[in-house]
């Protein structure tokens, strides 16, 4: 996948203590992949995930894909309600 199309898609993580959890996709790097989910993993703090453990959805929002790349100073608020309306998400 090109990066311009990961970036900002709806992820749920497949292994680790965080298995079951939603994420999107702030950023790309070699093998790794950068989420968060705007409450215990900001875009400050972001979980850093392997592909292989990731299931990737159909699920991304072009208005957090655009928070994203302008670096939106309220991205995290918008990466939390957008996981909220569409995932399920553990409350933190």
């Amino acid at each position: 996948m090109v990066k311009k199309e990961l970036i900002g898609r709806m992820v749920l993580s497949q292994a680790g203590h965080d298995k079951g959890d939603c994420y999107v996709i702030i950023d790309e790097l070699e093998n790794n992949l950068l989420l968060a989910n705007g409450s215990t993993k900001t875009t400050k703090k972001p979980k850093l995930k392997k592909f292989k453990h990731l299931l990737f959805t159909n699920v991304m929002d072009l208005d957090i894909q655009e928070a994203i790349l302008s670096k939106d100073k309220n991205l995290n608020l918008k990466i939390k309600r957008f996981l909220k309306l569409n995932g399920n998400v553990k409350e933190g």
